[in-house]
């Protein structure tokens, strides 16, 4: 029996829940797969799975043997990796995790550069909007922005998370515009579900300040609170990746830039550093030279309010 052949077709029919799909992605008949499935049980010695009509379970021996299938098959691709040509091409397929905003703005496109230069990998990309367990979903790299990483996490920091305090030019010509940031307890603020939602953190002068907030209307997606800021429903603390284009279409407005929100961190989690597949490795390195500090998003906001500032110290003395 090719014994990791048949580790490969069990840990397969876990993932996909059937052995027909199982089947399908293997290339395998239905038949080859019953065999294999049947080959294992008969050289581990104990039944690994309860098959009914309606869905397959692990019993607690097929537990067991999975984790090592894993285990196993992970060693696998690290000894090929370990003896092939040190110049060939990364190749196989990854499965990238990250929030729906930062998929769609920076990761895809990010992707799309990286398929370029590997065509020989596969990128399966996951928006999700919540914390994705890595090995139930079979996740080979999560990017998760926070400053409370668990630190039995394994990561890499790729970059610097900012943020900018924003509104648009409708809500503030009817509500006018904070002076400071305790003022922000008289605004509509529109708060992340799950980051900041009553308590938002800034630097003023080198010191963190906290600053209580509270609105009529949350999200569990940055995107979300982007188009209601831009709607004119309130002041939002947003991303800096998701509003360049929209302060230089002057349909947002950066405030009190001069007491930013606390910065966060962009982190690329991942589960094995001990048996880090070569391909993810790779495109490890191209996130973090992508979008080392100062990310290009932020360089380019930065431009824009200072060519704002100056076109409006300008005005000003010429009216003057």
């Amino acid at each position: 029996m090719d014994r990791l052949s048949a580790m490969r077709v069990f840990v397969e029919v876990v993932d996909r829940g059937s052995q027909s799909a199982a089947a399908e992605a293997l290339e395998l008949s239905r038949p080859a797969v019953s065999r294999y499935l049947a080959e294992l049980e008969e050289w581990v010695g104990a039944r690994l799975l309860h098959r009914t009509t309606r869905r397959l379970s692990l019993t607690p021996a097929g537990a067991e043997v999975l984790a090592r299938c894993r285990q196993m098959l992970e060693l696998e691709g690290d000894m090929r990796g370990a003896v092939s040509s040190p110049d060939s091409a990364p190749r196989g397929v990854l499965r990238v995790t990250a929030s729906t905003s930062f998929g769609q703005s920076h990761l895809a496109p990010a992707i799309v550069d990286y398929t370029r230069m590997y065509p020989d990998v596969a990128v399966d990309m996951v928006m999700a909007d919540r914390t994705v367990n890595l090995v139930d979903e079979r996740i080979d790299l999560a990017l998760r922005v926070t400053n409370d990483l668990d630190p039995n996490l394994i990561a890499r920091r790729l970059a610097v998370c900012r943020s900018a305090l924003c509104a648009s030019p409708d809500y503030l010509s009817q509500h006018g515009a904070p002076g400071r940031l305790e003022e922000l307890s008289l605004h509509n603020c529109l708060t992340h579900s799950y980051t900041g939602k009553s308590l938002w953190h800034f630097v003023r002068a080198g010191e963190p300040v906290s600053v209580a907030v509270g609105g009529n209307i949350s999200s569990n997606e940055a995107t979300t609170l982007v188009e209601a800021a831009v709607c004119g429903a309130g002041v939002a603390m947003l991303p800096t990746y998701a509003v360049g284009e929209l302060v230089r279409a002057e349909r947002l407005r950066v405030l009190l830039p001069e007491s930013p929100p606390r910065d966060m961190t962009l982190y690329g989690v991942y589960t094995s550093r001990k048996h880090m597949p070569p391909t993810l490795r790779t495109l490890l390195d191209f996130l973090a030279q992508r979008f080392s500090d100062p990310p290009a998003w932020d360089t380019e906001l930065q431009a824009i309010l200072a060519a704002r500032g100056r076109a409006s110290r300008a005005a000003t003395s010429s009216r003057s």
